[in-house]
């Protein structure tokens, strides 16, 4: 009985210790882009004052295509407060240059993008005119915030350009990403673990201390 009893105090104790992470399958399909550029960084934080490019309002200009790809990610997974890239490349067919303002993204719950969890630092180019029928690759490094809890999440990303000076956005990614938890040298599952081992350590001793009482009699 007092062993039963000590068993039950210390996952009282232990509990708080506990996470559960949710998980969700995610098609790894990625379209695949012709070119890599350098890489750029830049940090998103939950309501921060970051300028958001775009608007709404702004429709995808006739004969652009875009497509995307995460580098050795086709997972998804984004580590929360550590950085993450996609490649997104642009393609218009018309007669005219088109030049790139800026790509932008924010994060959302997947139930409802009315709901908007995070605004993504905007990554801003300059003069990055591309010819007419020419296909160009423009990377976007994101971070989502370290306090993010883990979970699934949409992303919802941009880009902004301009057509004989008239603005125009493309949705590049509209899809759930898997954010997990960064791993450091102490986690919570590892507190947990080293808790449960000395219990069991403990346990064992008082039964044999017992079951040694119990024949010294």
């Amino acid at each position: 009985m007092a062993i039963r009893v000590f068993f039950l105090a210390l996952l009282f104790l232990a509990s708080p210790f506990l996470q559960v992470a949710r998980c969700q399958s995610e098609p790894t399909d990625d379209p695949i882009g012709d070119s890599i550029a350098e890489e750029m960084s830049d940090l998103g934080v939950v309501n921060d004052d970051t300028q958001v490019y775009g608007d709404e309002s702004l429709s995808s200009a006739p004969g652009v295509e875009t497509a995307y790809v995460f580098p050795k990610n086709s997972g998804k997974v984004v580590t929360a407060g550590e950085e993450s890239e996609v490649l997104i490349g642009i393609k218009y067919d018309g007669d005219a240059s088109f030049s790139v303002v800026a790509i932008h993204a924010s994060v959302h719950l997947p139930y409802d993008h009315r709901l908007l969890v995070q605004n993504l630092t905007a990554q801003v180019f300059n003069n990055a005119s591309v010819p007419s029928s020419a296909q160009a690759t423009f990377p976007y490094v994101f971070a989502v915030s370290k306090y993010l809890q883990p979970g699934s999440f949409d992303l919802v990303g941009s880009i902004v350009y301009e057509i004989d000076k008239t603005p125009y956005q493309s949705t590049f990614f509209n899809g759930t990403i898997e954010v997990t938890e960064a791993s450091g040298p102490l986690t919570i599952e590892t507190v947990f673990l080293v808790m449960l081992a000395f219990s069991l350590v403990a346990a064992l001793g008082l039964w044999i201390r017992g079951q040694l009482q119990r024949f010294s009699k």
